[in-house]
């Protein structure tokens, strides 16, 4: 669960440690060993220098950096998509509320019966009400879907033809996966994401379908590398995230981790031990890796990687080491991975 923060402060904060910022590409060591730099402050005779301070502070420095430049990347996307359809609906002899409906409302047509079902029934277990009850929302919702896809369409084009180049660069972080639950697709693929989850957090809930999504979409394009970062203030996240590798020990760790994500109100011992069953697992082997440790280094040493990127709060998406916090509509994350990709042809190419 995202914590939240003003924005005001936020960017004042940005303004104020600027310098601080720069290098955050790469994580270090807790304790810095540069001692060199301005001095910030004397202890009697220790200095307490900008680089001293600049390592202490760095996850909470990552986390801000990536915020302010979601904000500017924003920005900047609307004055250039703005400026694009301004010109073009100048050209086609339209004020811009015409334009736009000729070429996005007109063109997103409304959802079919059988669209809608087929939705409703992927859905069904995050929807849970009946499909006749939530009919006239769901059809809303689909339809600005389609919507937003035909204006992204539309500015997609836009921008190729008008040769649009963004110089914004997004900041990065260095992340180790060495601690990681598990992993999907294959490790040669071209964009990583390593996600950081609490299995009780409900945006993180929320987060599973986007992820799904976007793995269904790019195929073998994209790996995702789970990674635990249980929160204090859910009571059973812990333990979920331990019995989770413990259903890995017995090949079935991702039928365990969406069971858990499915119901979220069987995060309990009891509940853990009914999923564990109803995956056919070993009861023994499963009640003796629960009851002990095993796996609690692991999960502890994935908190303090997340801790240490500036994850502090969940879920958390870092995608080729841009850092993306909560839970993420599959646009955003298309996005991102696209823009990756291109990145990725372009080195190509220059190599």
């Amino acid at each position: 669960m995202k914590m939240q923060k003003s924005f005001v402060k936020l960017i004042a904060v940005s303004i104020l440690t600027g310098g601080l910022a720069l290098g955050l590409a790469g994580r270090g060591n807790c304790a810095s060993k540069d001692s060199g730099g301005t001095v910030l402050a004397t202890v009697g005779s220790m200095k307490i220098t900008e680089g001293q301070v600049d390592e202490k502070a760095r996850p909470q420095l990552a986390a801000i950096q990536s915020q302010v430049y979601q904000a500017k990347k924003r920005a900047l996307d609307d004055l250039i998509d703005d400026y694009l359809i301004d010109q073009a609906a100048k050209k086609a002899g339209l004020s811009k509320d015409a334009y736009l409906k000729r070429e996005v409302a007109d063109k997103a047509a409304a959802p079919t019966e059988k669209e809608m079902k087929d939705f409703y029934d992927q859905n069904q277990g995050r929807i849970r009400q009946p499909y006749d009850k939530i009919k006239v929302p769901l059809e809303q919702y689909m339809r600005r879907q389609k919507m937003s896809a035909a204006r992204s369409e539309l500015v997609a084009k836009l921008r190729q033809d008008a040769g649009v180049k963004v110089m914004l660069k997004a900041p990065r972080v260095d992340v180790s996966t060495q601690y990681s639950a598990g992993s999907e697709g294959p490790s040669s693929a071209p964009i990583t994401i390593v996600e950081f989850s609490d299995y009780q957090c409900p945006y993180c809930q929320r987060a599973e379908s986007s992820v799904k999504e976007v793995l269904k979409k790019y195929g073998d394009k994209v790996r995702l590398v789970y990674m635990d970062f249980p929160l204090p203030m859910h009571q059973y996240a812990l333990k979920a995230a331990q019995a989770a590798r413990c259903a890995g020990d017995q090949g079935k760790y991702w039928e365990f981790h969406d069971a858990l994500f499915a119901d979220q109100s069987k995060l309990d011992p009891a509940g853990l031990k009914a999923t564990a069953g109803k995956l056919n697992l070993d009861g023994k082997k499963f009640d003796e890796c629960t009851a002990g440790d095993l796996h609690m280094d692991q999960i502890r040493k994935s908190q303090q990687e997340g801790s240490g990127v500036g994850v502090d709060g969940t879920p958390t998406f870092i995608i080729d080491g841009r850092l993306m916090s909560g839970a993420q509509p599959p646009s955003e994350m298309e996005s991102v991975i696209n823009e990756e990709l291109a990145q990725n042809v372009k080195e190509a190419k220059a190599n």
